[in-house]
């Protein structure tokens, strides 16, 4: 049996009973795990067309779009539950989950991110027909769809977004400042999908594939050579602190006192123009902190004619509290309180109430901050603050652009433990360099403080788990990538042109 509009072979409904839990659940789910690969701490970034690519050549063989959607649903739950499973440490370590429920939890989020290359998987088999470059097309730009709505419904979570796996030395890095982390992510299912729709046979099929492939890593190596922005200024010299603070402890009120005596050594042996302690660094109320605390922070950076930048909850006149990020020094003390918050970690969900009765996490009831702040205004710096995964959702970021010179990251991923999420984080941090041609400076708990230079290499980075502070020269950055002129609307505008195109090959063939 084949399907009319592609010509493709396709099983029988009975052959799919008898096969489809291996062909359409154990081989895209295996093939989703090896994506994983393709991301930090690995870095192997050609299993990423190489994972799409099994999952195109199972959607290939779908005999209708139900089948499809389990396909890919097992190729998104293999993924996610390879590559975010270090969820689990915050839930049960950190949060007092018991471990049973810990697990149903995480895999029931992994269930919900792998609805979404499930939906792909049944439009795909839906609209699928004319040849192997429609058909790879069709795939790339449904694609694209389907992450950049896993970014963005229900506040998004965008994390293992394929383009991320596409960092220096990957060809394809050079697309990032001009189409961004989706963007490259659709070039990277159009090459896995061709991969497998090509009939290496043919000559000339195979001929074409490859010198389409070809061109796209070409296009990307001369992009990549390209200096979208420039530097402007004197260098800055910088010290970022990674406190390395035990996560179980941060917040117990017999080490409150270690904690406050740990950030403010940290900062008296390292004077520097811009010195950054991570998030929640003072694990209590800005407005509980001893009396000439933050006087005993500021005192040798001012000295040193520069401004320090700390993370610390703050409450307003009506009790709401922000994650926040304050600086003192020669410069005006200003203020940034995290807009995008973590969803059960920072603030509930309507109707979820339930979870926070069966785990402890400190100050999870947040605020979120004014939309759209401007940079700190420090020195001669502006200087774009984001705290933890607000680094995630690259379009948010552009609304501090063009202003900002440099941008700054405060995290703490101590809730994680030793896992993935440290390198993962740190390559986010390098996409949004690319994209926005400014250097990233992230200041962490645990892991992983670095300063990320324009072109996405890594300028400096302390090992995790260790106490230290990381000092630099950095220089601010003016001028604007393509993809910070267009966001994420490039990207989709590829997308929808992409299926458009596939659509009328499809009824040409018809």
């Amino acid at each position: 049996m084949t399907d009319r509009a592609s010509g493709a072979a396709v099983p029988r409904m009975g052959a799919l009973r008898r096969t489809g839990w291996r062909t359409h659940g154990l081989l895209p789910a295996a093939g989703g795990a090896l994506s994983v690969g393709a991301f930090a701490p690995f870095e192997l970034c050609p299993l990423a067309p190489l994972s799409l690519a099994v999952l195109a050549w199972v959607l290939a063989r779908a005999p209708n779009p139900r089948s499809g959607f389990f396909t890919g649903f097992a190729w998104g739950f293999g993924a996610f539950a390879a590559g975010v499973s270090w969820l689990y440490v915050a839930l049960n370590r950190y949060g007092g989950m018991p471990m049973p429920l810990a697990g149903l939890a995480i895999a029931l989020f992994c269930a919900y991110l792998a609805l979404f290359p499930g939906i792909v998987g049944a439009l795909f088999v839906r609209l699928r027909g004319g040849g192997a470059f429609a058909r790879a097309g069709l795939f790339a730009g449904l694609w694209v769809g389907g992450e950049w709505l896993r970014g963005w419904l229900f506040t998004g979570f965008p994390w293992l977004a394929v383009g991320y796996s596409q960092t220096p030395p990957s060809p394809l890095a050079g697309w990032l400042p001009v189409i961004g982390v989706f963007g490259v992510g659709g070039l990277v299912a159009f090459l896995g999908a061709l991969l497998a729709f090509t009939d290496w046979r043919m000559r000339r099929s195979a001929a074409a594939t490859v010198g389409a492939a070809a061109a796209v890593a070409g296009a990307g190596v001369a992009l990549g050579q390209v200096a979208w922005t420039a530097p402007a200024g004197a260098p800055l010299s910088v010290a970022l602190v990674q406190t390395d603070i035990e996560q179980g402890l941060k917040w117990q009120p017999d080490r409150l006192v270690d904690w406050l005596q740990v950030n403010a050594r940290l900062v008296h042996q390292n004077p520097a123009e811009l010195v950054v302690l991570p998030e929640t660094t003072l694990p209590l109320l800005a407005d509980r902190l001893p009396e000439g605390y933050l006087e005993l922070l500021a005192e040798p950076v001012r000295e040193a004619g520069g401004n320090l930048v700390f993370g610390v909850f703050t409450r307003d006149a009506d009790g709401a509290i922000y994650n926040a990020a304050l600086s003192v020094g020669v410069s005006p003390s200003q203020t940034y309180a995290k807009q995008h918050l973590v969803p059960f970690g920072e603030y509930s969900p309507p109707l979820f109430g339930w979870f926070y009765r069966l785990v402890d996490i400190p100050m999870s009831d947040q605020t979120r901050g004014p939309r759209n702040p401007p940079p700190m205004a420090l020195g001669d710096q502006r200087i774009a603050v984001n705290i933890c995964y607000e680094d995630l959702f690259g379009q948010e970021l552009l609304t501090r652009l063009p202003e900002a010179t440099l941008m700054l990251n405060l995290s703490n991923l101590a809730w994680y433990g030793d896992s993935f999420a440290q390198p993962q984080h740190l390559q986010i941090a390098r996409v949004r360099a690319l994209e926005t041609g400014r250097p990233m400076l992230r200041a962490t708990n645990t892991g992983m403080t670095a300063v990320v230079a324009p072109d996405g290499s890594l300028s400096a980075v302390l090992p995790a788990f260790e106490r230290g502070v990381l000092k630099a020269e950095v220089r601010g950055y003016t001028g604007l990538t393509p993809y910070a002129r267009w966001g994420d609307r490039a990207a989709l505008g590829l997308a929808l042109l992409a299926v458009a195109a596939a659509l009328r090959a499809r009824r040409g063939a018809a």
